[in-house]
């Protein structure tokens, strides 16, 4: 039988870093197959090899029985191949159409380019997948989610046999996810051949026919996607039973508001928002993406100047007050997007972890190099995270590794709020629990945390309250013991009845 893609072998290391081992997989014609492993698996590296990003140490490449060899992307999309990556890459000064036919405008008198046409094209390409968004637009002034589509709408618009999707929803709502889900099925349907990455086992059942299984950059295994379970996918991935995905509940105690809020609106995405925190609970924000959470997070934080109404910390107003004053008054945030937002990619994991201590770490005028050393054992420690040196760059570490970075900063600052905005967004299955169970361990000694999640399992099982957002506004609260997927997704969408 010839199938679409065969990986005979492959193998392909980083530096002393086996990232693939000799790793064979055949994906049939036709079909969406799952690669699903932790983070540093090999996953997104097994696809880029595809994708012509990467050229495998040793092993070979088959498409429909021939062998292909990729010096690069260019040679692997003129082969019929296309690919949504995870790390968004766009030019943010150019319009949507203008990043959606880079490197192949149309022309007019051979020198000038065809803006009229280009527009035209642009908006063929993202008529199935995001027929709202405009073309003329910059990409600076879209969400995450917005770059996410436009991507996919990239790929799929070359005309690609064979299409990588590597975290494809991990920035979509539940409307753009069904979308996706549909467009792939009509792809499909044409013959397309889809490698689908994800960690999401609910989205992989449903629109994946195989799913196969890296761990530590071996295969471990293939099923078929109606014959397995997560507890065996989650097996595989592991190596162990997960038995407690979500830790057990945390009660809060009786104590007054850790946090106050009265009237709080903003230009930039909500009005009228008035709630309470209270030390060792877990607040729970749901809503559609769009809904206002993250703009209320970042506005917590002290990055919304315009924002208006009563802040209140520990019974100090700090409507008015700075990042900087926030931040000594024991404020954190850990941002949705953490590669633009939360971490400084370039730098290593060191200076990432320093940047919110520095003040703490000076001596006279002199960093205080052993008490750094000294905390960055005990939070990298603390959190597992595996990194190749403290002064490796946060670039080279995986997504779960690269959050926990992240969480650690504000571990050391000893924030007594800490907010938390899609805290396990593209990180895998087993980063995911331990990251669920710092979560909970926080608010048991007394932390307060506020829990943004587009995952309704996560905010349903972490939090002790639900904040349901819609449009900017309040719309309803929840006690944990009460909420219900169905019940949230109700108040998110407007639904009533």
């Amino acid at each position: 039988m010839i199938h679409a893609v065969e990986f005979g072998e492959i193998t392909k290391t980083f530096g002393g870093t086996v990232a693939l081992d000799r790793v064979s997989l055949e994906i049939r014609t036709g079909e969406c197959h799952a690669l699903m492993g932790e983070n540093g698996a090999g996953k997104s590296t097994l696809g880029k090899v595809l994708a012509g990003i990467h050229r495998p140490d040793s092993g070979t490449l088959a498409l429909s029985g021939r062998a292909f060899r990729f010096s690069g992307p260019r040679e692997a999309s003129r082969a019929g191949i296309g690919m949504v990556h995870q790390e968004l890459a766009f030019c943010g000064d150019l319009t949507v159409g203008e990043n959606l036919l880079l490197g192949r405008y149309p022309r007019r008198l051979r020198f000038f380019v065809d803006r009229k046409r280009l527009f035209t094209d642009a908006k063929a390409l993202l008529r199935d997948i995001a027929p709202d968004i405009r073309v003329d637009v910059l990409m600076k002034d879209l969400s995450v989610a917005q770059h996410q589509m436009i991507q996919i709408a990239a790929a799929v618009g070359t005309g690609a046999r064979i299409l990588i999707f590597d975290e494809p929803t991990s920035a979509l709502s539940e409307a753009e996810s069904r979308r996706l889900f549909a467009l792939i099925d009509r792809l499909r349907a044409l013959g397309v051949t889809i490698l689908y990455v994800s960690h999401r086992m609910s989205e992989v059942f449903q629109v994946c026919d195989r799913i196969s299984v890296l761990r530590d950059g071996r295969l471990v295994g293939s099923v078929e996607s109606k014959e397995a379970s997560p507890e065996e996918l989650i097996r595989m991935m592991i190596g162990r039973n997960l038995e407690e995905y979500f830790p057990g509940k945390v009660q809060p105690l009786p104590r007054t508001p850790l946090l106050h809020v009265e009237g709080l609106s903003s230009p930039h995405g909500f009005r009228d928002i008035s709630f309470d925190v209270r030390a060792g609970e877990i607040l729970g924000f749901a809503g559609l993406v769009g809904s206002g959470r993250s703009e209320l997070a970042r506005s917590l934080f002290g990055l919304d100047r315009d924002a208006a109404g009563t802040v209140i910390f520990r019974g100090r107003d700090i409507t008015g007050a700075s990042i900087r004053e926030r931040m000594d008054l024991g404020i954190g945030l850990v941002p949705e997007d953490r590669k633009r937002q939360g971490l400084a990619l370039e730098l290593s994991c060191r200076m990432n972890f320093s940047l919110t201590i520095l003040d703490r770490l000076r001596r006279l005028v002199f960093l205080d190099a052993a008490r750094e050393r000294q905390e960055l054992e005990t939070h990298f420690t603390r959190l597992n995270i595996k990194a190749p040196s403290y002064h490796a760059p946060a670039s080279a570490l995986s997504g779960g590794n690269q959050q926990k970075v992240v969480l650690a900063k504000w571990l050391a600052r000893n924030a007594g709020l800490l907010i938390l905005d899609e805290p396990t967004r593209g990180v895998d299955v087993g980063a995911k629990a331990a990251i669920h169970a710092l979560i909970d361990d926080l608010a048991s000694r007394g932390m307060g945390v506020i829990l943004i999640s587009s995952e309704l399992p996560e905010v349903l099982h972490l939090s002790t309250r639900i904040l349901v957002m819609r449009q900017g506004r309040l719309v309803g609260e929840v006690s944990r013991t009460d909420a219900t997927q169905e019940m949230l997704l109700r108040m998110m969408s407007g639904l009533t009845g």
